[in-house]
């Protein structure tokens, strides 16, 4: 019988730091030595204020459970009768019914029961709102918030951390209450971004976590299967649902060689992003392997799962190795590593396994890459980047730099950013471009002031920022040039689709590593390649900056910064979450309709959308991040990114029942008020980028009932099915050309709606012709349940009763 130890004795409290993670380690060793669960680990502490800082990844509810991963995977491993892959381990570890749920990669869907669920404070209040709707009264998994996403970067990280705090005073108190009352851990803004806060205190190898944002597969650095999802998905494994995921496809990449000299972790997912494209892992899980793996720091393979996002994967991971062994021991997690260990071979794929596809890249070949502009997947090499500008007439002259992120911003990347720093500041240099500084975490921040990196960092030109988002997800206030002017800036970070750092359209944005992003900022401009060019010192001499080193970890221990953290309290129940009724940022939820039990008929095309359409073009983040815990206010973002096909506008729409032009949410409210429901027709892989649900929730919202595509990106096509939405695509993709921009469609089959079955719609042209085409879909029984029952939400309240 597997037990564990729970300790919460206030005589801990008087304990320093040291000596409680000393006695933390003490008690789970003692437990393995009696045998008690031997694979599983859980200590919970009344902490003192520092101790909370230390240990505050050892909470109620928190376990490493090797056993249990080890049963379903032999019972898996029996079924099937072949060998598993790292990815299918972990994934099939986490099954609710092993013995038998139907395996059938890329067709079938996964009952799954992850460990636990992060959510960031931007789709936290979505999540929160929709988790108290469901009447529940407290988490069933170990759940935290991160305050990460609104503070806009201004003029430095202290003074925007305190505006923040004021600007949405509101909203960070709904957060802290809701996360007291219903047993979830409350990261406070300041904390850092919520994947860096992952990686330094919940991932583990072999964990299945979920998390409200699109780059939670950062956590595959430490041998996680960590996967972006929507609100609505978050709340069923709150709930203690069973979580639903089609069976993953599984790409290997198998690593060869040695990283060295300008080439970083950044260039290996850069490149993989030039061979796959923004699509080419969709419905599949990365799978990083081979001898190559061992070269790359495990905050470096970090940065590849978590940009692994931009090719549309479901995860990334990499194999357990010493590289994570190092990394958890340095962040106060050596038992863990033990237990590691002790399983190793759960958390390596077994020899001879079967991959859907495989890329090799020898890492001792691969050069700096460099990829955009408004694309993660336009790759180049550094050294061709000058003339392709050239050539294409992108502007060379760099404006801004910008290093951190969640992608890039461990201690190893900054120390290697500031060793180039140092280097041009040893010869008079400074910036020519402007240059920013985002740190992942208070504990990063700490660590790098100590160590003296910050400051280098400061005196070749840079602003160390708040411990955020910032201008990676569009929350910077930038003055240096106008909306609508032309300029290049080059970032650390992972996405760079236009507008999206600046709400400049204009604005040409590069992704890369941090070192080449430094580089290009002390030299001003695209065409500067640091293998091979010189820069000249104020006194005329002409100097190469040597190959950028840094430390993969710190030789001190990691400086936890200030308390950051509010851990819920063991019975909530009696604490209230208030919402203002007349408040702009907050709005409780009301549940959407039923299905009518009829095929839907006549349909107004809202919007024929041409070309890229992501999720930044359905719901814009930037300044309207405020308002995403209000659903009618946020709506008045819907679309307004999207490229109508009519007039190759931007927000300009025919409302079909005035005759006049008019913005997208304006035309969509006026066809709601008079009872006018209508469709969106859409291009390839719709929906691409971000998790956020916000952009299936507003055209349900506002009265939209399918979503009709070329393609779907598989987060976005999840969340529309949760609202009660019908993501549909066409059978024949020429179809997209038969339709006009002011038919009206009926979508017929709906009685007899079923998996695997497609529906038909009947398009009805001004001119009285119609002609029927043929729509698939992706829905599973549960699924259709949802659509029938108006969202996933309603059901789960169905179910209640």
């Amino acid at each position: 019988m597997s037990s564990y130890i729970v300790t919460s004795s206030s005589s801990v409290t008087s304990l320093s730091v040291n000596k409680m993670a000393t006695y933390c380690l003490t008690v789970a060793r003692l437990q393995l030595a009696l045998g008690q669960g031997a694979r599983r680990f859980h200590v919970a502490a009344a902490l003192n204020a520092k101790a909370k800082v230390a240990m505050s990844r050892f909470e109620p509810n928190s376990y490493i459970n090797y056993d249990r991963l080890r049963s379903n995977i032999d019972i898996v491993r029996k079924r099937l009768n072949r060998p598993l892959t790292l990815s299918e381990k972990i994934v099939y570890g986490h099954l609710d019914d092993p013995s038998g749920q139907e395996i059938v990669r890329g067709r079938t869907y996964l009952r799954l029961r992850p460990d636990r669920v992060a959510m960031q404070d931007a789709t936290a209040q979505m999540a929160m709102l929709q988790f108290i709707s469901s009447g529940l009264p407290k988490v069933a998994v170990p759940s935290t918030i991160h305050c990460d996403h609104l503070i806009e970067a201004q003029s430095g990280g202290a003074q925007d951390l305190q505006r923040a705090k004021e600007v949405n005073h509101e909203v960070y108190n709904f957060l802290a209450s809701s996360g007291a009352k219903y047993g979830v851990g409350f990261w406070k803004p300041g904390s850092g971004i919520i994947h860096q806060i992952i990686l330094e205190n919940y991932a583990y190898p072999g964990v299945m976590l979920i998390g409200t944002d699109s780059h939670t597969p950062n956590g595959g650095g430490l041998g996680c299967i960590c996967i972006g999802v929507g609100g609505a998905d978050a709340v069923d494994v709150m709930a203690g649902i069973p979580w639903e995921l089609k069976c993953p496809n599984v790409i290997g990449v198998k690593l060869t060689g040695t990283l060295s000299g300008w080439t970083s972790p950044k260039d290996v997912i850069l490149k993989v992003a030039g061979i796959l494209t923004v699509k080419g892992g969709t419905g599949a899980i990365v799978e990083y392997h081979g001898p190559g793996v061992d070269s790359i720091s495990c905050t470096g393979m970090a940065t590849i799962c978590n940009m692994g996002a931009e090719i549309g994967a479901t995860t990334s991971v990499f194999p357990y190795n010493h590289r994570m062994r190092t990394y958890l021991e340095k962040t106060g997690r050596g038992e863990i590593a033990a237990l590691a260990n002790e399983n190793q071979d759960l958390l390596v794929p077994d020899s001879g396994c079967h991959y859907d596809q495989i890329i090799e890249i020898n890492l001792s070949e691969l050069k700096p890459h460099i990829n955009g502009p408004f694309t993660p997947d336009l790759a180049h090499p550094v050294s061709d980047i000058g003339s392709v500008a050239e050539k294409n007439g992108w502007p060379l002259d760099v404006k801004v730099g910008l290093i951190g992120s969640c992608t890039n911003s461990s201690y190893e990347d900054m120390g290697r950013a500031a060793s180039l720093a140092k280097q041009a500041l040893d010869k008079g240099l400074k910036c020519k471009a402007q240059f920013t500084v985002t740190p992942g975490s208070e504990q990063i921040r700490a660590t790098i002031e100590r160590d003296g990196y910050a400051k280098v960092l400061r005196d070749v030109g840079g602003i160390v920022l708040a411990n955020a988002c910032g201008p990676c997800i569009g929350q910077w206030d930038r003055r240096d040039v106008k909306k609508g002017e032309k300029n290049t800036i080059v970032t650390s970070f992972n996405r760079n689709f236009t507008a999206r750092n600046d709400a400049n359209p204009a604005t040409h944005a590069f992704v890369t590593s941090p070192e080449i992003v430094t580089a290009l900022a002390i030299a001003g401009t695209l065409k500067f390649n640091p293998e091979t060019d010189f820069l000249t010192a104020p006194n005329g001499e002409k100097f190469k900056l040597v190959p950028p080193t840094g430390d993969e970890l710190p030789a001190r221990d990691f400086d936890p910064g200030q308390d950051t953290y509010q851990h819920p309290p063991t019975d909530g129940s009696s604490l209230k979450v208030d919402v203002n009724p007349q408040s702009n940022r907050l709005q409780l939820l009301e549940p959407f309709d039923k299905w009518s039990g009829k095929d839907l008929e006549d349909l107004q095309v809202l919007i024929k959308v041409k070309g890229k359409c992501t999720t930044d073009h359905i719901s814009a983040a930037g300044p309207w991040l405020k308002f995403r815990g209000h659903l009618d206010n946020i709506s008045n973002n819907l679309l307004i990114g999207a490229v109508n096909i009519e007039n190759d506008a931007v927000n300009k729409i025919r409302n079909h029942l005035t005759g006049e032009f008019g913005g997208v949410p304006d035309v969509a409210r006026h066809y709601k008020k008079h009872n006018v429901s209508w469709v969106v027709v859409g291009d390839e892989n719709y929906g691409e980028g971000s998790s956020r649900e916000h952009a299936a929730l507003e055209p349900r919202h506002l009265g939209g009932r399918a979503i009709i595509v070329k393609s779907f990106a598989r987060i976005h096509e999840t969340n529309l099915k949760k609202q009660g939405l019908l993501p549909l695509t066409f059978s024949n993709p020429a179809d997209y050309d038969k339709i006009r921009p002011d038919d009206k469609i009926s979508i017929v089959g709906l009685k007899s709606f079923a998996p695997g079955k497609p529906l038909q719609a009947v398009i009805k042209h001004s001119d009285g012709s119609s002609e029927t085409i043929e729509l698939n879909h992706t829905f599973n029984e549960t699924q259709i349940e949802w659509f029938q029952a108006g969202s996933a939400l309603n059901r789960m309240k169905e179910l209640q009763k």
